[in-house]
């Protein structure tokens, strides 16, 4: 089998152009020069292409033969990759052996329409405010979006402890510009849990080459569909974060030469997050359901990487820098967080009656809030009085302590069912706890819990 080879001609940071005697490798075709891969972006003439580094290209020189391997990145797939930690290229991070399994190209067309399944199933994660208020489906995707600091990959952490333990299908973490010590914490604790030989995690640290960035969502990708297509699993795709991913299209962008959009984000910035985003979708034989933190640049939702990010998704989790000020975790800000699935015909009369009630009486209370700070709090009619006690007794009741977070509050973390939130909600809204301090709601697992703290100090 004879080789199609070409050589360098010239190297700027992560792009590299590379010339050929006779046939130019298709796009996204992979290259190799020496140990490093690069991939094809497109042509610059009939004889040469530029390509993307997936390392650094230090040690490269005009002149260096490179070999198009004749197919786009392959990484390996199915059940040898699952307890394994590995990068974007399919290669271990783990210090154990390669894995030894079948392989698959990271590109791939999304399911035709008539494949894709659409399910009205919630997916339970048990923490109180999402189930409650912007409940997540199975087979969908969700986003927690929030700046630096509100809580996102916490939030993610305690799906994976919650989810993955009772989860009956596989995980798979993408951690896409993802500091080292947050990969490694990660991991230790699915070892500790005991869920680790359920599930695969694929990096793409921060100090990676923009290439490697870009594509190691895709890695992760192309593992859970494999599952769900072949293996007829469902799959818990987990994607922190969704704005590195964007950042490193765009630092691709601009090493391509590409004229910058607005506010400096690459021109095919939507596309480039709906190439990733109409891949992660639903079948009739199994269900691909994923949760993807979204940092937003200074807590500015109308940019364009969050604009572009809503659009995809089933489910949204806002989370709140005030409410995270106010020691309220998680912060997720009830006005502003929704989902599809809230509604009656999918989640019940009564979760949507109970729902749209906790928010009404939260809205009210965000309106009374200046009148409160101009007047003071006894300024107010008895009846909005009541309003704000009950808004505040519900604000703490939907904090709750998470395990994943055990060993900085010291706190047991509580995974509570849906019932329970309900139950609680309905209570606290009905006026049965009007004799309760709001103290005795903040960080509980169920309403019974309230009760024994409150009979405690009594």
């Amino acid at each position: 089998m004879t080789t199609n080879s070409g050589k360098i001609t010239s190297i700027s940071g992560s792009v590299v152009h590379v010339s050929f005697r006779h046939t130019l490798p298709p796009v996204f075709n992979a290259l190799m020069v020496q140990d490093l891969v690069l991939e094809v972006q497109g042509y610059v003439n009939a004889t040469t292409v530029r390509a993307l580094a997936m390392g650094s290209t230090q040690g490269l020189a005009r002149g260096m033969a490179v070999e198009d391997l004749g197919h786009p990145i392959e990484v390996p797939v199915g059940r040898k990759v699952l307890g394994r930690m590995l990068d974007a290229l399919g290669h271990p991070i783990d210090k154990k052996p390669e894995p030894k399994a079948p392989t698959r190209a990271i590109h791939a067309q999304p399911k035709p329409l008539s494949e894709l399944n659409v399910s009205n199933k919630i997916f339970i994660t048990g923490i109180k405010a999402i189930d409650l208020l912007a409940p997540m489906e199975r087979g969908g995707k969700a986003g927690l979006f929030g700046g630096a600091g509100v809580g996102k990959t916490v939030l993610i952490t305690e799906m994976i402890n919650n989810m993955v333990g009772r989860y009956e299908g596989v995980s798979i973490f993408a951690g896409v510009g993802e500091r080292s010590r947050e990969g490694a914490q990660l991991y230790a604790e699915m070892q500790a849990a005991g869920v680790l030989p359920k599930t695969v995690m694929v990096f793409g640290q921060m100090n990676e080459a923009p290439g490697i960035r870009f594509r190691v969502a895709l890695s992760a990708l192309t593992m859970a569909e494999y599952f769900r297509d072949h293996e007829k699993t469902d799959v818990l795709l987990l994607i922190d974060n969704i704005f590195r991913f964007i950042q490193a299209g765009s630092e691709v962008s601009v090493s391509l030469g590409q004229i910058p959009s607005r506010v400096g984000y690459q021109p095919n910035l939507g596309t480039d997050i709906a190439d990733l985003e109409e891949r992660i979708s639903s079948t009739n034989d199994a269900a691909i359901t994923s949760i993807q933190a979204v940092y937003v640049p200074a807590d500015d939702f109308t940019d364009p990487s969050a604009i572009h990010t809503f659009q995809h998704l089933s489910s949204t989790i806002v989370l709140s820098r005030n409410r995270a000020a106010q020691g309220l975790y998680p912060a997720l800000d009830p006005l502003q967080s929704n989902s599809n699935m809230l509604t009656p015909l999918i989640v019940g009369e009564r979760h949507y009656r109970i729902a749209t009630a906790v928010r009404r009486t939260l809205a009210q209370y965000e309106d009374l809030k200046d009148i409160i700070a101009m007047l003071g709090f006894d300024e107010l009619p008895e009846k909005d009085q009541q309003t704000v006690l009950t808004a505040r007794k519900l604000e703490r009741f939907l904090t709750q302590p998470f395990f994943t977070t055990h060993q900085f509050t010291n706190m047991e973390g509580r995974s509570v069912n849906l019932k329970e939130t309900l139950d609680g909600c309905e209570r606290i809204l009905s006026g049965e706890f009007n004799d309760y301090t709001e103290d005795d709601f903040f960080m509980v697992g169920s309403v019974e819990e309230a009760i024994k703290k409150h009979k405690k100090k009594g």
